[in-house]
């Protein structure tokens, strides 16, 4: 009887954990794959931009409350800099990186409170790859959709409340589909984008820009990894060594005990 009773619990799990994979992998295949985002946490330049783009661009709605301005010394931005290019929300640099938009007011406009992107780097990741790798897409998906009460779209994120952020710098897009056979049926599948009107930035120096920004949210979710980083590979590095002297210490200990 208790064999019996095991042996339906796996069937049910078996089941239950086929369709969760099932699922998941039909939401994958759904969706647009996600670009491989360049990864220039160690380009002091990229992370400046980076810092820039994401003050200017980001920090109206997006409040990063765990970071504070003076931690951007550590990329090589003086204070007397981020008092005069990056305080736009307060006057001293020891503050977070709050947002001044009223959360209230955001959930009327966007119907949705702006997250906090602190760790958003971090906390996007899936299936489709890294959390850089998802916001990397998603900031060069949007594109315009009249339909929706914002203007705008997004092929990773679809219906999202969020209009593009860098639109003047993209320009307007349009999405290209085309049409092929799937399992007996008629079905569009993304083929491109079409211009519909330029950005102040090319499409090549548009992707750079997203990449500064990008590695920017992947350094701010932890301002420590390069130096976490350099020193495991000391660490690693002696453990290595110090391998080599306990085995002959071993060796030595034990060579007259038979």
């Amino acid at each position: 009887m208790k064999k019996k009773s095991i042996s339906g619990w796996l069937a049910v799990l078996g089941l239950a954990l086929g369709l969760t994979f099932s699922a998941a992998a039909s939401a994958e295949s759904e969706g647009i794959a996600w670009d491989k985002a360049p990864n220039k946490t160690t380009d002091v330049a990229a992370l400046q931009n980076g810092a820039k783009l994401f003050v200017n661009y980001c920090l109206n709605c997006h409040s990063a409350a765990f970071m504070r301005y003076n931690r951007l010394q550590d990329l090589g931005i003086t204070e007397q800099q981020i008092k005069d290019n990056l305080l736009f929300s307060t006057d001293k640099v020891g503050e977070t990186m709050k947002a001044n938009i009223d959360a209230r007011q955001a959930k009327e406009w966007f119907g949705t409170t702006p997250p906090d992107l602190t760790l958003v780097a971090r906390s996007r990741a899936g299936h489709g790859g890294t959390g850089a790798d998802y916001l990397y897409t998603y900031l060069r998906t949007y594109y315009r959709d009249d339909t929706k009460a914002t203007g705008w779209n997004n092929l990773v994120f679809p219906s999202v409340a969020m209009p593009n952020p860098l639109w003047e710098l993209q320009g307007e897009r349009r999405p290209v589909y085309t049409k092929i056979e799937q399992h007996g049926h008629e079905a569009e599948v993304f083929k491109g984008w079409e211009q519909v009107t330029p950005g102040t930035l090319t499409p090549v120096q548009y992707d750079h820009a997203v990449g500064d920004l990008v590695s920017y949210l992947q350094w701010m979710a932890e301002p420590a990894q390069n130096t976490r980083v350099r020193i495991g590979v000391w660490v690693l590095l002696f453990l290595a060594m110090s391998v080599v002297f306990v085995w002959r210490l071993n060796a030595s200990y034990w060579k007259d005990v038979k």
